[in-house]
């Protein structure tokens, strides 16, 4: 079992940037895939990104692709997601989610553990 915790969410002017966290518990984090996700009010969840366990591969909606950023420290069993260029459509709760093993999940149902989300909000 694996717990997952977000931060690092906040308001920032469009054009900026922000790097949300995710944060697990547990020793075998190094065996999930990663995933974020979002959902803006009265819009449906959204992918973002994923990232493999080794954080080798990663995959991005056209969306976010060039702007959006997954890393991982397996010491830190901590997901990072490096959001520049944040435009205020990207205005969400922002998830993450992990599932063992594996990569490329893009669907939200794929994912067994998810966080409580963080609020990203940006301005124009």
């Amino acid at each position: 079992q694996v717990q997952l915790v977000e931060s690092g969410g906040g308001l920032v002017q469009a054009g900026g940037s922000l790097r949300l966290s995710c944060a697990a518990s547990g020793r075998t984090f190094n065996l999930y895939a990663v995933g974020w996700f979002r959902q803006a009010p009265r819009k449906e969840r959204e992918f973002v990104g994923t990232i493999s366990m080794n954080g080798g591969i990663t995959h991005y909606p056209d969306s976010v692709k060039g702007r959006f950023t997954l890393s991982r420290d397996s010491a830190k069993s901590t997901v990072y997601l490096q959001m520049n260029g944040l435009k205020p459509e990207d205005t969400a709760v922002y998830y993450c989610a992990a599932r063992l093993v594996g990569s490329g999940w893009t669907q939200g149902y794929e994912y067994d553990h998810w966080g409580p989300g963080t609020q990203v909000a940006v301005s124009s």
